[in-house]
């Protein structure tokens, strides 16, 4: 939001989009959609309530989300239909909301080193918290999970990358310390040295 209170200006993609949209609505719902946009103020006006209404997902997702609906749809979508349609996960490649969470209670100790099938998987969980997942039912713990996975997904879609920092290898050579006895005749050596 800015600081007046608005949303920022939607983007080309968005806005590309959303003309996209209106034109396979056009074509493939003829009379009904001349009913609902008889003239192009009123289309004009659909356009800008729709680009308000969808302007928290990418125009890809809202693509998707309206090739969606025309597939599912005899009768010409409305802009609710779009959006219970706008599932970012399945866009960008990432599990449903359910089977990641299904992944997050399966994945083995130590979780990091896990082959999560997406790093927001892992945050989400971390996030959630693993004893909590591991000991509490899924009607208590998958609201608190799909909040999180729900929170990382708007991330990941604004351009963010997760990745899970893996601890850094051992080097290839360890020293183990002298023992103290060796320490002091070590020193000895030294000071006779000099």
């Amino acid at each position: 939001m800015t600081p007046a209170g608005q949303n920022n200006a939607p983007s080309d993609d968005q806005l590309s989009a959303i003309n996209q949209i209106f034109e396979l609505f056009r074509f493939n719902y003829h009379n009904q959609f001349l009913k609902a946009f008889p003239d192009l103020d009123t289309m004009n006006m659909a356009k800008r309530l729709w680009l308000r209404l969808l302007g928290d997902y990418s125009g890809e997702v809202i693509m998707r989300a309206a090739e969606k609906a025309v597939k599912e749809n005899g009768w010409l979508p409305n802009v609710h239909e779009v959006l219970a349609r706008c599932d970012v996960a399945e866009v960008l490649g990432l599990p449903a909301a359910h089977a990641a969470y299904v992944e997050a209670c399966r994945a083995p100790s130590p979780k990091k080193e896990f082959n999560w099938s997406h790093p927001a998987v892992y945050f989400a969980g971390r996030a959630t918290d693993w004893f909590f997942i591991a000991n509490e039912p899924e009607e208590k713990v998958f609201p608190v999970f799909k909040r999180n996975y729900d929170l990382l997904l708007n991330r990941i879609q604004n351009g963010e990358d997760l990745e899970i920092d893996l601890p850094r290898a051992l080097p290839k050579e360890t020293k183990t310390p002298l023992s103290r006895d060796d320490q002091k005749d070590r020193l000895k050596n030294l000071i006779a040295d000099l």
